[in-house]
């Protein structure tokens, strides 16, 4: 007996509801020290020259275009010998005014984490955590309103994932990345509105068991293609109704007009060559 051919359904995109931006706090670090000097991801290639000009032009492109939407920027101080810590998404996680500090796999990021910390203590945040468990900050974390999406298989340690559900108190959802070209969650996933639990993510970046696990908790989300999150489309950083992503994943446009935000594209190509784009160049300060 043969067997019949199901036919494909297809899911319309959910309808667009109304949208706000939300003035936000952001700590950033200009590339004045910037280059790529080792090979830490699929990303990098220490014999390719580095355009340090150029970065520091598109860093400076992203912060005004934060500025210009109502967003405070705070700034750290670049150190030499640290060439990766214009992406300080890595350096910490910040939620409910509590920052988890970073522990980087790689000895040659190790001292940013300190910096880091430090900038948080004097700035007044009271509530730090060293970390015990190697964790790269919000690369491998994701703040939603109602859990911390937490990465794991190429850098953060597994163990770091109920480290920071014992510190934040915070339900942990812990998704396995297997594509070395997402080795961070924050190239894989971004979260559109932290007050609606609503993402986008590229499937293929994670196991089986963990798209299932985003399936169930996000039914609706913005599923990314590859050309896309290969364009670094879903490091991404989003106000609640304004998304920055970097302007050659065209294929994010229509949809998330679709939903009712405002895409504005940026040009971080230059900071693509270490691995990062708009979302690991910008730790956001949660309150």
């Amino acid at each position: 007996m043969g067997s019949r051919r199901v036919p494909e359904v297809s899911q319309e995109p959910p309808l667009a509801r109304p949208r706000r931006a939300r003035p936000r706090r952001y700590l950033m670090c200009p590339p004045a020290h910037f280059d790529v000097t080792y090979s830490l991801n699929a990303w990098t290639d220490p014999d390719k020259p580095v355009d340090a000009p150029l970065a520091l032009a598109q860093w400076e492109q992203l912060r005004e275009v934060y500025r210009s939407l109502g967003h405070a920027v705070e700034e750290l101080a670049p150190q030499p010998g640290l060439p990766d810590m214009v992406f300080t998404a890595n350096g910490a996680t910040v939620a409910d005014g509590r920052v988890f500090g970073a522990r980087f796999a790689h000895p040659h990021r190790e001292p940013e984490a300190g910096a880091h910390l430090e900038w948080f203590a004097e700035n007044g945040f009271a509530h730090l955590h060293v970390p015990v468990h190697i964790n790269e900050g919000e690369g491998d974390f994701a703040v939603t309103a109602s859990w911390l999406l937490a990465g794991r298989g190429f850098g953060t340690n597994p163990l770091a994932h109920g480290e920071a559900q014992e510190f934040f108190g915070r339900p942990v959802i812990s998704l396995e990345l297997v594509d070395p070209r997402f080795h961070h969650l924050d190239l894989a996933l971004t979260v559109l509105d932290d007050e609606a639990d609503e993402v986008a993510y590229h499937p293929p970046a994670f196991s089986p068991g963990s798209r299932e696990v985003l399936r169930r908790l996000f039914p609706d989300a913005l599923l990314a293609s590859e050309e896309d999150a290969l364009a670094f489309g879903l490091n991404a950083v989003s106000d609640g109704l304004h998304v920055v992503f970097p302007q050659a994943a065209t294929g994010l446009y229509a949809p998330l007009r679709e939903r009712g935000f405002e895409p504005l594209a940026v040009d971080l190509g230059e900071l693509h060559r270490a691995g990062g784009g708009a979302k690991c160049c910008t730790q956001e300060l949660r309150p």
